[in-house]
């Protein structure tokens, strides 16, 4: 059994430790975009690059809120883990299945019936809507088998347990570029096949997780009297949950904005774009490891009441994350150009000239996204929802605001620079919160999230 006490030892090698597997699992992850993206540009050419890269933006407005709820729910898990609290830990397990599937119906069936209405309000262009409707369809009808991986994750990670989704989710992701090929060139079924295999590999990856998950860890083998809906605890997993979800689908939304002012320059910068926010994804899943490991960190040490313990490795994950970001900003300068030719054979020089510009400019501002990763999912594993959806809306107003009033005068600039500008602007916004708090320790001894 691979659970992870992350209460005792250092704190920098508890993290890096947990990171490293959450790393590599969200590699892979991505390695279902990319196959996505790759494949359909390669076999179904640019404008299906541009159907499936373009709805990157609303696909993670609705599963944002999926995510979100499944990581609140591993936020109490993981504080019962910490403080040893084994009987609640499987009620609490049982109820965070009852309300995935709750929640995966409620939000896939109005989805999946507004979905041409969300592109067309995104300003999705004529020749690719139909494209990009039959994908993005298609993933949202496997709402349930995206939430069910993500909650059988968010399950093991509280428990300490990094390295075994990541086992399965390597399984599924070359599964899917199986899938991916033989969906496009034998059922012949478009952007919708892309689709398909995508969600066909997740509900793969979900069931094998369960599987062992009940076999191999017996804190975990929920039984039929751990089945009940109290309110007093859904309610507390909902009120963890929701903040996230919405946080989640603010920060979505404003991504959706954002590529809605791309959209209006035609299908070439949207394929540019969508390419080099790929290119740029690849760095940000280090960051997001540090997150997801900072969650489970604070989790654990909260429940635990360990709060002097929680500060300092905050403070180290500090150190981790400009570590990070200094990687990232060699990757983007050494590999960027060879990265952006994987997603379009022989790519135009004016779609080269928009992703690396775009890129170039992004990649000096890549230590305050870390720190919104950092601090936002910090804030999370010790119980507050609120301040981080109060960040995704700062982040809504910062990306709403730039294309609002700049776009028009500043034309493709404005695109590179609305992202750098809502990293500087959340990543302050987090920060102050942060050490608000962290003075409220030093003065009362308490940490009052709530």
């Amino acid at each position: 059994m691979r659970t992870k006490d992350m209460t005792t030892g250092s704190p920098t090698r508890n993290i890096v430790t947990f990171a490293i597997p959450v790393l590599l699992g969200f590699l892979f992850q991505q390695l279902y975009n990319l196959t996505d993206t790759v494949i359909a540009g390669r076999f179904l050419g640019e404008d299906a690059l541009a159907a499936v890269g373009s709805t990157g933006s609303i696909v993670f407005l609705v599963l944002g809120i999926t995510s979100g709820l499944t990581q609140g729910f591993g936020v109490l898990i993981a504080s019962a883990f910490g403080g040893r609290q084994m009987d609640r830990l499987r009620h609490l397990v049982a109820v965070a299945l009852m309300l995935t599937v709750v929640c995966s119906v409620a939000v896939s069936v109005p989805a999946v019936l507004l979905s041409r209405w969300l592109l067309i309000q995104m300003n999705c262009p004529a020749d690719v809507l139909e494209r990009s409707n039959a994908y993005i369809r298609v993933i949202y009808a496997g709402i349930l088998f995206s939430m069910s991986y993500n909650v059988s994750v968010s399950i093991l990670r509280a428990v300490g347990d990094s390295r075994t989704p990541l086992y399965f989710l390597i399984f599924s992701s070359f599964l899917n570029i199986v899938l991916d090929i033989f969906c496009i060139t034998v059922l012949k079924l478009g952007t919708a096949g892309v689709g398909l295999a995508t969600i066909t590999s997740q509900g793969v990856s979900a069931v094998l997780c369960f599987l062992y998950m009940f076999r191999n860890f017996d804190i975990l083998r929920v039984r039929k009297d751990d089945f009940y809906l109290d309110r007093v605890t859904a309610f507390r997993m909902l009120r963890v949950g929701i903040p996230m979800a919405v946080n989640s689908s603010v920060t979505a939304l404003g991504i959706t904005i954002l590529q809605s002012g791309i959209n209006v320059f035609g299908v070439t910068v949207m394929a540019a774009y969508s390419a080099a926010s790929k290119v740029e994804s690849i760095i940000s899943q280090a960051m997001m490891a540090l997150g997801t490991s900072m969650s489970t960190f604070c989790g654990q040490n909260n429940g635990a009441g360990k709060l002097e313990r929680v500060q300092r490795g905050i403070r180290q994950a500090v150190l981790l994350a400009f570590g990070i970001s200094a990687t990232g900003m060699v990757f983007y300068f050494d590999a960027a150009s060879h990265m952006i030719g994987l997603f379009v054979e022989d790519p135009s020089p004016q779609l080269m000239d928009y992703a690396l510009r775009y890129l170039h400019t992004s990649v000096w501002f890549l230590f305050p996204l870390s720190l919104i990763y950092l601090f936002r999912s910090s804030l999370i594993g010790l119980g507050n929802g609120l301040v981080p959806m109060m960040g995704g809306m700062v982040e809504l107003t910062c990306r709403s605001m730039c294309i609002g009033l700049l776009l028009k005068p500043m034309g493709y600039r404005c695109v590179c620079l609305t992202n750098p500008i809502t990293w500087i602007v959340t990543s302050t916004f987090l920060i102050s919160f942060y050490i608000r708090w962290e003075k409220n320790i030093v003065q009362t001894g308490v940490f009052l999230l709530t």
